[in-house]
């Protein structure tokens, strides 16, 4: 038995600015994860995983430890715009189209 759309939770999201279905539970245990939950979409949740790869390759990130964890909580606020800031710079380029 497959779930219909309507079944989905949907989440006017803040990122994409439209509702979509949301995250089927919260990505943090923290307020933060709850203000995801609430207000961002499954599909900008995944960009930020992808785009998340460019910090933790640039910054050399340790995910395991408590420092590159706020880190990454504090990139995941300014990215959803929960809090006002600039990204830092990462060393990603883009491959060029031919």
């Amino acid at each position: 038995m497959t779930l219909a759309m309507s079944d989905e939770r949907l989440v006017f999201c803040k990122k994409l600015q439209k509702e979509l279905p949301g995250l089927s539970r919260p990505p943090f245990k923290n307020e933060l994860g709850q203000r995801v939950f609430n207000e961002i979409s499954k599909e900008a949740w995944g960009q930020w995983l992808k785009d998340s790869v460019k910090y933790i390759n640039t910054y050399r990130v340790d995910t395991a430890s408590r420092q590159g964890q706020e880190f990454m909580l504090k990139q995941v606020a300014i990215y959803f715009g929960f809090e006002e800031g600039a990204l830092p710079e990462t060393a990603f380029v883009p491959a060029e189209h031919k």
